[in-house]
């Protein structure tokens, strides 16, 4: 088993409803040692005196609050604080198995190469659950779409190579950017084979919220303005709203010289 340090990053707002069952499925965790660090991102519910609880009986917990500055300041927040060569952001409403994180971070430890590691994962919530059918990683496909849910592992200091989250992208799907950061120049992905983490849907959910086209319009602009180079390679040109057809559009437009 590694002996490399994890910290679980949880970063909650007004998350009182489903915390105590985030913090113990990673206390449950396998691996060890382990840190967790919550952020209580400016929560107005009793989120702090439940994270607060469970940190009396357990030393690994560390508590810090801020104002509310949304997912990405609440995440950099903890991966700053944290001890952990390896870092793993988990959303409050969510859970993992016993397993991911021991497995995932052997896999760490013996492939330098590799800069995330994840795993198969299931859906439940209020319409039930099923299985998450995630495409087969590319660095082409990830310049069209996300195959890497944000609790995944990785290294600290690829973290810190890229700044962290970044801070202004405010319309949701930070995770696909910051993969984007990570991984565009290289680095390998692996994804384990058993079902490690379950991702709650509710009405709450953030992932309901910014799924309306002009939150897709205004993520697609974001993207396009950071990882201009990264699209060019990957697309003949940038990222399009119908997202598929973005290469073969491209590359028209080029042939007829309107690009």
């Amino acid at each position: 088993m590694s002996e490399s340090l994890v910290t679980v990053v949880i970063p909650v707002y007004n998350g009182e409803k489903y915390l105590e069952e985030t913090i113990l499925s990673a206390l449950d965790s396998h691996h060890k040692p382990l840190e967790i660090i919550v952020v209580n991102d400016g929560s107005t519910d009793s989120s702090l005196a439940i994270a607060s609880g469970l940190a009396e009986n357990h030393p690994q917990i560390k508590i810090i609050s801020q104002a509310n500055a949304g997912v990405s300041a609440a995440l950099n927040t903890g991966c700053k604080a944290a001890s952990g060569t390896y870092l793993f952001p988990l959303g409050g409403d969510d859970f993992i198995s016993e397993d991911y994180l021991s497995e995932a971070a052997k896999v760490l430890d013996e492939k330098p190469d590799v800069k995330v590691v994840y795993c198969e994962a299931e859906k439940f919530g209020d319409f039930g659950k099923k299985y998450w059918k995630l495409k087969p990683f590319s660095r082409n496909l990830l310049a069209r779409d996300n195959m890497i849910f944000a609790c995944s592992l990785f290294r600290k200091t690829d973290w810190e190579a890229v700044n962290g989250f970044s801070e202004d992208m405010k319309m949701g799907r930070e995770d696909w950017e910051f993969w984007i950061k990570i991984l565009k120049n290289g680095g390998d992905v692996v994804k384990l084979p058993f079902t490690g983490f379950f991702y709650r849907i509710h009405a709450g959910s953030k992932r309901k919220k910014t799924g309306t086209n002009q939150k897709k319009r205004e993520r697609i602009a974001y993207l396009n303005s950071k990882h201009m180079d990264f699209f060019e390679r990957e697309l003949n040109g940038p990222l399009r709203f119908q997202r598929t057809w973005s290469k073969p559009y491209n590359t028209i437009l080029k042939l007829f010289g309107k690009l």
